[in-house]
This record gives C-alpha cells, structure tokens and sequence, in this order.
C-alpha cells in the first residue's frame, strides 16, 4: 500500500507579491525550495494565515536570496502582499519508506529567511 504523506513544508512565509495577470503558479527564492527539497514544477499547498484560504499550483523557482514569494495568475486572488502562507507538498511512499520519512520544514523570519529548520523541533517547540 502507499499513502500520501507530507513530504516538505515552508512555514509563514510573507507573500511579497500578487501577479494576477501571470500565467500561473507560486514563485519561490531557490533557496528556499533547496532547503525543503521542492522542485520546479512540483505540485504544492498553498495555506494562507491570515484568510485561511487553501490552494493548489505548482512551482516556479525564483532568483536566490530575493526572499520572493509571489503568487502569480489566479492564485493572486487568495493573497496580498505582507499575507502570511504555509507552503507544503506531499509525496506517495510506500509504507515502509513512509514510516521512518522525517519530512524537510523551515521556519522564515519577516524578510523570508530561515530562521530554523527541523521537524523534530518544530513539534517540539510552540509556534
């Protein structure tokens, strides 16, 4: 059997921009997507804080370091710039590979920089 298990996650992320008239997708700092193992054109949740609107689309990387987080074609419509989101994707595991997976999550800081990594220690600390 599989199951679909959570793989990465990029906890409060500030969204810098909103581009409505875009294509499509999220655009995120390579950076970040290095350091939670998301490629280009994966497939992500998008969860916004602040209005708690849910959204599918998929990646786009952007320029590293810039810290952009940039909501782009209709996904524009679920945020504004300065919205706090969760970004997080998922795999398919067998139930083997599934039970030791320790999935990569980042914490960001206001400028959208890692202010800590781990998911032992996001679940033991309160966020």
């Amino acid at each position: 059997m599989f199951r679909e298990i959570h793989k990465s996650k990029i906890h409060r992320a500030a969204v810098t921009e909103a581009n409505l008239h875009y294509v499509g997708s999220i655009t995120i700092d390579q950076d970040l997507l290095d350091a939670t193992d998301i490629w280009e054109n994966e497939k992500v949740q998008v969860v916004n804080i602040n209005n708690g609107s849910r959204l599918e689309t998929y990646v786009i990387p952007g320029p590293r370091g810039s810290g952009v987080i940039c909501l782009n074609g209709a996904a524009a419509r679920h945020a504004q710039p300065g919205d706090l989101v969760i970004i997080m994707s998922y795999a398919m595991m067998a139930e083997e590979e599934a039970r030791g997976y320790v999935p990569k999550v980042i914490v960001l800081d206001a400028d959208n920089r890692i202010a800590s990594a781990s998911y032992r220690e996001l679940h033991s600390t309160t966020i």
